[in-house]
């Protein structure tokens, strides 16, 4: 007769090893992956972050599925922020990307979300997750937060000019991902400054001598140092038959509707931060509408005219 205690150890044996099973099944299901070498331990795990980081993805149906996963991302870290009673940084998000997490971080009441990207019109920002008792006294000063770093990269590109793709090429060439990097402003020939993780300064000082063919030297500077032009504004009107992107937008951006039919269709125009894609959405008070190097247009008013046409206020800022 088998005594007892050797019941409980094969009773707990196979459960483990059912566990084991359905950890392995689930890992191929949802990622595709063959974990023949992984332990019962780490197979496990792995399923069960798998599993939770599908079912967040899923309750972000909303958000576009092309950065679903780093919205994701974004809440996880929100609940490591919380539970830790610590302030934690993200990586240098896209415009979407922080619209999107800020939307779905509005109804937390335990974490507060700051976006920094080194200055106030970035586009590139860091979001600071953290319980509202570490931030609030941070929020009307971002830079009290840290979390970006600029950097000056300084040559003379009179004879080799240098666009944004040469920096920012140069840079990711060091051996660091697009995530610790943020807005990178050209100065002409004098070089750029680029903003940065501050853990990544002492590598881009000693790493990064060239940009294109010429020599270059990096060099940390203060925030306070960033030559950041600020955006001229201009208040313009239109009268539409429709509150069609195209039609809002072709009179934002002064091109011909077919022209801007064209870009939305190609991808170089946002809405809310967001491709649009479509040139028949529709756009209402508040909306931002982005261009390609064109800059951007904010939709301020919307009224009727005794014609019930759509008067359409907008800010162009560029």
């Amino acid at each position: 007769m088998i005594p007892q205690t050797t019941n409980h150890a094969l009773f707990a044996r196979d459960r483990y090893t059912s566990m084991h099973s359905f950890a392995y099944r689930a890992l191929r299901n949802i990622n595709g992956v063959h974990p023949t070498h992984f332990s019962r331990r780490s197979t496990c795990k792995a399923a069960t972050h798998a599993v939770k980081e599908r079912g967040l993805e899923a309750s972000l149906s909303w958000v576009d599925a092309a950065h679903r996963k780093d919205v994701a991302r974004v809440l996880e870290l929100a609940d490591r922020a919380a539970d830790r009673w610590d302030i934690l940084w993200t990586g240098f998000l896209p415009p979407p990307v922080v619209a999107d997490s800020m939307a779905a971080l509005a109804d937390r009441t335990d974490v507060i979300c700051v976006p920094w990207g080194g200055y106030a019109q970035a586009e590139r920002c860091r979001l600071a997750l953290g319980r509202e008792e570490l931030m609030e006294p941070l929020k009307a000063d971002p830079q009290q937060l840290g979390g970006v770093a600029a950097l000056q990269i300084k040559g003379n590109f009179m004879f080799d000019p240098a666009k944004h793709p040469d920096f920012l090429g140069a840079l990711l060439g060091t051996g660091i991902v697009r995530e610790r990097v943020g807005d990178v402003l050209v100065q002409g020939e004098v070089g750029a400054q680029a903003l940065v993780d501050p853990e990544l300064l002492e590598h881009l000082e000693g790493a990064l001598g060239q940009v294109r063919t010429v020599p270059v030297e990096a060099r940390r500077i203060p925030l306070s140092e960033l030559s950041v032009r600020p955006p001229r504004q201009e208040e313009l009107s239109s009268v539409e038959a429709s509150l069609r992107l195209d039609a809002v937008a072709s009179a934002g951006f002064r091109m011909s509707r077919s022209k801007m039919g064209e870009l939305i269709k190609g991808g170089d125009v946002r809405l809310n931060w967001r491709t649009a894609g479509k040139p028949s959405l529709e756009v209402k008070p508040g909306d931002v509408i982005s261009c390609a190097g064109k800059g951007r247009v904010e939709v301020r008013a919307v009224d009727m005219t005794k014609k019930e046409k759509y008067l359409v206020t907008l800010m162009r800022y560029v």
